[in-house]
């Protein structure tokens, strides 16, 4: 049972947005401030990627833990409530996740998953400036078609 009246929980969950989070943001802006030029949520681009970066084929999600299931991770766990609704859309997001990486390497474009955990939590500023190292490397120095960085 939802300890929360229906009214509220959908003020709530419409406050959810889908593109232009807090975590997009700050990478977004930490990747221009490195002096790298991207596209943002362009839907004709498999799975609408939060960043694409033409000029090394290269797309990157970053994914809420919650909303792709994140196994294994503390901000991961089906709801109580209404759970049959919960395990459903979170397998559909999974499956449709795993058929854009598979579109993603059969069009020879790299691909980066950063997870929301790896960039949430104490020390937020220090993890940020984490993941921008690993992008940047995978972008200029990495010959490998996945990163996935995880907290």
């Amino acid at each position: 049972m939802d300890s929360i009246s229906k009214e509220k929980r959908s003020e709530i969950m419409s406050k959810i947005h889908s593109r232009d989070t807090v975590p997009e943001m700050e990478i977004r802006k930490s990747l221009h401030r490195a002096g790298f030029r991207y596209r943002t949520c362009d839907k004709k681009y498999p799975g609408s990627p939060d960043i694409i970066l033409p000029k090394y084929y290269s797309v990157i999600f970053i994914n809420g833990c919650f909303w792709h299931g994140h196994n294994d991770c503390q901000l991961f766990r089906f709801p109580k409530s209404n759970q049959i609704f919960w395990i459903k859309k979170i397998s559909r997001n999974k499956e449709r996740d795993r058929l854009v990486l598979k579109e993603y390497n059969e069009r020879c474009w790299r691909v980066c998953i950063v997870w929301e955990c790896a960039i949430r939590g104490a020390r937020r500023k220090e993890k940020i400036e984490n993941v921008l190292r690993q992008i940047i490397l995978w972008l200029e120095e990495s010959k490998e078609p996945f990163l996935e960085i995880r907290g």
